[in-house]
């Protein structure tokens, strides 16, 4: 099952639902993914049970990002070793950061997108044009209530600018937090239908003409954190009154010089989770 945004056949407006896998019904009197957020896991799970709204032929609506209103996209860094690797090898300056970091009480979490920026399964990505090496980062993403709860996963791409960030780890909301770096999708995976979020496969594929220029396959198991954890750092001393979307950090970076070249494809798949596929465009005015 799935909780999905989507334009309605009926209305042509947002709206959300349960799809699964044969029939998306809607769930009346719900307008927002945020709205569900404010209730708690136990109040979901039920409101998911008795949806009761108008049915529609699963894969005949248009999805959108599960993402809206006040509700917010946030990411952790360096929670993977390869993420470490790969930022201690492209850093210039501050190698030393991202080591630290990574065996650190605290984690590194910073903010990646405002709802309205974010792209869906079939949308479009950026990269910036002052940027030489860009890459898309595969990341199981958390999707939290108000009360920071865990009640579900989707699946984001983080994508940065490696450049940009190599130069000097201050530069890191430059390298991430711009339009088109942020996509979420397909859907919502309910938390509670998830056995073990730490056994996930993910891959990632990059293709371009048609044809496979990169591909890789790694395991949440392969994560240096409690996804808890993460969750209950940024609600530490934040609030988010539409719930929010957590990414908890890539484990599949493409080796240097590689870079994702307008017109590429990027198919991530995380196994019970779902999968997002979107193009790449180069450049703010592509992007709009």
């Amino acid at each position: 099952m799935q909780i999905v945004r989507f334009t309605s056949p009926l209305t042509s407006a947002a709206a959300v639902g349960i799809d699964d896998g044969e029939q998306v019904v809607e769930l009346a009197g719900i307008t927002t993914v945020g709205e569900l957020l404010r209730l708690s896991s136990d109040e979901l799970k039920e409101r998911c049970a008795s949806a009761d709204g108008p049915r529609h032929p699963s894969g005949s609506v248009a999805l959108l990002p599960p993402v809206d209103g006040r509700m917010e996209v946030w990411a952790a860094g360096v929670t993977y070793r390869r993420s470490r690797e790969a930022r201690v090898l492209e850093s210039e300056r501050a190698a030393d950061v991202y080591e630290l970091v990574y065996d650190a009480e605290r984690p590194e979490l910073f903010f990646k997108s405002v709802a309205w920026k974010v792209s869906g399964d079939g949308g479009r990505i950026s990269v910036r044009e002052d940027s030489g090496i860009d890459v898309p980062e595969p990341e199981l993403g958390l999707v939290l209530n108000a009360g920071g709860e865990i009640v579900g996963y989707t699946v984001v791409d983080d994508v940065s600018s490696r450049t940009i960030e190599g130069v000097n780890p201050l530069y890191l909301p430059q390298a991430k937090i711009y339009l088109g770096a942020c996509a979420v999708g397909p859907g919502i995976r309910p938390a509670w239908e998830v056995a073990d979020p730490y056994t996930l496969d993910i891959t990632l594929t990059i293709a371009r003409a048609g044809e496979t220029v990169w591909d890789g396959k790694a395991s949440t198991s392969q994560l240096n954190r409690r996804l808890d954890d993460l969750a209950g750092y940024l609600y530490r001393a934040d609030a988010f009154p539409d719930g929010a979307v957590l990414a908890t950090g890539t484990c599949l970076v493409p080796d240097l010089p590689f870079t994702l070249q307008d017109g590429d494809t990027v198919t991530i798949g995380i196994s019970e989770i779902g999968t997002l596929t979107t193009s790449v465009v180069r450049g703010l005015d592509a992007m709009r």
